[in-house]
């Protein structure tokens, strides 16, 4: 099993390299997981930069002090995926998140569609969208990540047709699609983005706008899934034809 992972917001090391992790992820480190000296950790900026350390020592309960020698830039992958995400009801939002991240989704944007029930307003919608983002930087610590997916504000139609417009593969997963995701002609780099519909469909206006952005819908398979979980089943099967899980 790999090292656990760690976030820290800089890499300032003290003199021969002795860092030490502190607040509430040294304290879990500490208190919760329990590490000894000379077991192994990774510590994260979450934005692709990450060190390998080993443990030296624990202070109370709250600090572990590592050996941090050097820090790594993780390149970023080819191509990128983003997955333009419905609202789900209820806490579903955060199970797509979170298995989304860990299959290796690059970003999520949360999408306010026509047919949506939830609705994401004021400070309901603020403390929806921490939540998104909390769920994908814990899920981000789990798999092993060292750059979590950007988790974006809300977006309209409009906004979802802009991205797809910018897109060098633009995709919509719906019934009416000719040709299976898993066939599809994939780049090799640049940008992939997916759109998965809320519980009720993406409406026939919004289908033909993003037709119209130059996304084309595809079918994923023969039974129908949910919109917390096709976002997942589809971003296996990119992952896996692009090369990203070889």
């Amino acid at each position: 099993m790999t090292a656990p992972v760690f976030v820290v917001e800089h890499f300032d090391a003290g003199g021969g390299g002795r860092y030490v992790l502190d607040g509430p992820e040294g304290r879990h480190a500490v208190s919760v997981k329990r590490l000894r000296a000379g077991e192994d950790v990774v510590l994260t900026d979450g934005a692709g930069r990450w060190a390998d350390c080993v443990v030296l020592d624990t202070e109370g309960k709250d600090r572990l002090v590592v050996q941090l020698d050097s820090v790594i830039e993780e390149p970023l992958e080819q191509p990128r995926v983003t997955v333009v995400q419905a609202l789900p009801k209820g806490d579903r939002g955060e199970l797509a998140v979170e298995t989304m991240t860990e299959v290796g989704v690059d970003a999520v944007v949360p999408w306010a569609a026509a047919r949506c029930i939830t609705q994401w307003k004021g400070e309901r919608g603020l403390k929806a969208l921490g939540k998104w983002r909390a769920t994908a930087r814990e899920a981000g610590k789990q798999s092993r990540r060292v750059r979590f997916p950007e988790v974006a504000e809300v977006a309209t139609s409009k906004q979802v047709a802009s991205l797809l417009a910018g897109a060098d593969f633009a995709a919509v997963l719906h019934e009416s699609g000719d040709e299976a995701l898993a066939t599809a002609e994939l780049p090799a780099s640049g940008q992939i983005v997916l759109v998965v519909g809320p519980e009720g469909g993406v409406s026939p206006e919004e289908l033909a706008l993003f037709g119209e952005a130059g996304a084309k819908a595809y079918r994923l398979g023969r039974s129908v899934l949910r919109t917390s979980t096709a976002g997942t089943a589809a971003a296996a099967v990119l992952l896996a034809r692009t090369g990203r899980w070889s």
